[in-house]
């Protein structure tokens, strides 16, 4: 494996896995550029360089959401599969046109986020979730789940006490802690329930995160890759238990997701850092769209479950 060889050799290189595993792009730092892939992951690493283009036009930002009915579709169909057993925390994603003035290149470099990528004019994303980092052979994960609209009184304490979002939260801490422990010993959550704010041109919103680690097992040791089998797809935007919730979303969603929810990473020859790949444009011809979802569980509503896909479609432009 690729991965598991440049890791073991300490080579720096960066990777992107789509939603289903079945394709892997490997990028060593001196093919990134030919390849027409953009990285900004702050601290971690940059591709960028240090001057970012002027930007003298408009946003010019528009979305056109399916109907109600139509997400109906695929909530009835994941509630079904919820009250049969078959899963109970089920991720629900939609696909939304949108229309905006800017190139993907230049949202890629006006957005503001932890993580941003732009990959040959077929997508950009801009990702305030972590997936794993790998420090000194200790292993980090930060499962986000749960947002909520910045500007409402008590924002924070609605979210921590919300029934449906905290039961939401438990479950993938607890699914990213068993899916840890595949690859890690000592695995335990350092913190729970902490309140992150996301500022958007749109409006600001308070997502809810926690922070699990371990101590990578020493037959995982510099194999970047193996491990990434071990734990893909990613928990927060899949749900649990992995296996039969991913059917469920095959058949109730009906598009392909493609690299949107996958992962993405930069190894700097010892450390790890990577991504959930979510706020997510993608092309389609001469059409963008915008890919957005969230947790379900059977206490959801489902006109405050399309209210979230909707909250989420904005560009942290501000």
């Amino acid at each position: 494996m690729e991965m598991d060889d440049l890791s073991l050799r300490k080579v720096p290189y960066f990777f992107m896995i789509d939603f289903l595993a079945s394709q892997v792009e490997v990028f060593q730092e001196n093919e990134l550029e030919a390849a027409g892939v953009l990285v900004d992951f702050g601290n971690s690493f940059s591709n960028t360089g240090k001057e970012i283009p002027s930007l003298d036009k408009e946003l010019g930002w528009k979305i056109y959401p399916e109907t109600l009915e139509s997400f109906k579709t695929g909530f009835d169909e994941v509630q079904r599969n919820l009250r049969l057993g078959n899963s109970y925390l089920i991720n629900y994603t939609r696909k939304t046109p949108i229309e905006t003035g800017l190139s993907l290149k230049e949202i890629f470099y006006h957005s503001h986020a932890k993580y941003k990528v732009f990959y040959k004019d077929f997508f950009v994303f801009f990702s305030p979730e972590t997936f794993v980092k790998i420090i000194n052979g200790k292993i980090f994960t930060y499962p986000m789940k749960g947002t909520i609209d910045a500007s409402l009184d008590h924002a924070a304490e609605i979210l921590k006490n919300d029934k449906k979002e905290k039961a939401e939260h438990y479950t993938v801490v607890d699914l990213l802690r068993n899916d840890l422990s595949r690859v890690a010993d000592h695995v335990k959550v350092d913190r729970f329930q902490h309140i992150d704010f996301i500022k958007t041109r749109q409006k600001d919103l308070l997502a809810m995160s926690s922070e699990i680690s371990g101590n990578v097992k020493p037959e995982f040791r510099g194999k970047i890759g193996s491990m990434m089998q071990q734990l893909l797809p990613a928990g927060s935007i899949l749900g649990a238990p992995k296996a039969k919730t991913l059917e469920v979303i095959l058949n109730a969603e009906g598009y392909d997701r493609g690299f949107y929810t996958g992962v993405c990473g930069w190894f700097d020859g010892q450390n790890l850092d990577s991504c959930v790949m979510i706020r997510f444009i993608e092309r389609e011809g001469n059409q963008l769209y915008f890919k957005s979802g969230g947790g379900i569980t059977h206490m959801s509503r489902l006109e405050d479950e399309y209210e979230e896909m909707k909250n989420k479609i904005y560009v942290p432009i501000h």
